[in-house]
């Protein structure tokens, strides 16, 4: 097949709805309608907007400096805006050049397309940080695009606002695009960078209301962009494959980004508090290193070389037994003693969730 599975989503279909104690998820805990208090009768279930709602659309560009409405797309989640910015930008036997770890479809659509992929690897010892010098071996003449993720999924690293702002001008120079995604743009501990779009028409901001808002269903995300090419070409992309945009998710969208400071607000304290709890729980532990994240609501810890559990039978028994979901390295295409670790849950799940981690090490004699 040309495509293929993605391994991450696979084990999610494995156990996500299985389990009770939630510390593997990549996003601020989920949302009920209920807790919005927001009236749905209204809202006509018609086609709508190719490129958006138009105050959807004002209202996520009052984030991008110098940019307006006319610059976004809104799309079917972040996964959408990727699939239509890779396929707008490349074509088979390409070289396209992707920062790793990260979510996986950034670079397994490249692949499925037919592109040649080179993964720009971020390494524990370098505490996830990118280091150009190391990007600039794997460029190429034929290299036609860039991804970046920052803050990054699964490590919670940074780059600074110097780094980002010499990763544009290092593109510019040689006529790549750059791909960058800032879902988790909001959720900064230390500092915020500047939006990637709006320093360089060769940049494509990528976005959702995913992780930051805790509102994956309603499958709302959007790409931000200076160059009307690239805007032209994502429309076509997208009319092939959703459309336009779910309606009550962009009525939903539009309604909490209105009130951004507040729902952003109490994410950041809900963060902090869980963030607090897993840092405490890691300074105890003699199985388990990590690089502490510095944006987002993920890290990601490795079992130390000397414990001799085996990892995946550490991650199913703790999914199968104890009802506890982490996401193995292998998902990442990483080492399998890397997992996913989320503090976006509630704090009930989290110090559970931790606790049966030590449990499950136990039992497994580690």
């Amino acid at each position: 097949m040309w495509f293929k599975r993605m391994t991450l989503e696979v084990w999610f279909d494995d156990y996500q709805f299985e389990i009770e104690h939630e510390i593997g998820e990549s996003a601020v805990k989920f949302m009920s309608v209920g807790d919005l208090d927001i009236d749905l009768s209204g809202v006509e279930l018609r086609y709508g907007y190719h490129t958006g709602q138009p105050a959807l659309k004002e209202c996520i560009a009052q984030q991008y400096s110098g940019l307006s409405a006319d610059n976004i797309i809104v799309t079917s989640g972040a996964s959408e805006a990727n699939y239509a910015v890779v396929s707008a930008l490349v074509k088979p036997g390409d070289h396209v050049v992707v920062e790793h770890p990260t979510y996986a479809s950034l670079y397994e659509v490249p692949r499925s397309l037919g592109c040649d992929v080179s993964l720009f690897h971020l390494t524990y010892e370098d505490r996830f940080r990118p280091d150009l010098d190391q990007l600039d071996r794997l460029v190429r003449p034929d290299t036609k695009l860039i991804s970046f993720t920052h803050p990054n999924n699964p490590t919670g690293s940074m780059i600074t606002a110097d780094k980002l702002e010499e990763l544009v001008a290092y593109v510019e120079e040689r006529d790549i695009f750059l791909l960058f995604d800032e879902t988790y743009f909001e959720l900064d501990f230390q500092h915020t960078l500047p939006p990637a779009a709006t320093l360089s028409d060769r940049v494509i901001s990528i976005s959702s209301m995913s992780k930051c808002y805790g509102l994956p269903g309603i499958r709302i995300g959007w790409a931000a962009t200076q160059n009307q090419g690239i805007l032209d070409a994502l429309l076509a992309i997208r009319e092939q494959v959703s459309i336009c945009n779910n309606a009550v998710g962009e009525t939903i969208a539009l309604y909490v980004l209105q009130r951004k400071d507040a729902f952003l607000s109490q994410a950041r304290t809900h963060i902090e508090r869980n963030l607090d709890t897993v840092a405490r729980w890691l300074a105890g532990q003699e199985r388990v290193e990590w690089i502490e994240p510095e944006a987002g609501v993920v890290a990601f810890p490795r079992i130390k070389a000397a414990v001799e559990a085996d990892p995946e039978r550490l991650y199913r028994l703790l999914a199968e037994k104890f009802k506890t979901f982490v996401v193995p390295g292998r998902c990442f295409e990483m080492d399998n003693r890397h997992f996913r670790l989320g503090f976006g849950g509630s704090p009930r799940d989290i110090a559970i969730g931790l606790q049966n981690v030590d449990r499950a090490f136990k039992e497994l004699g580690g």
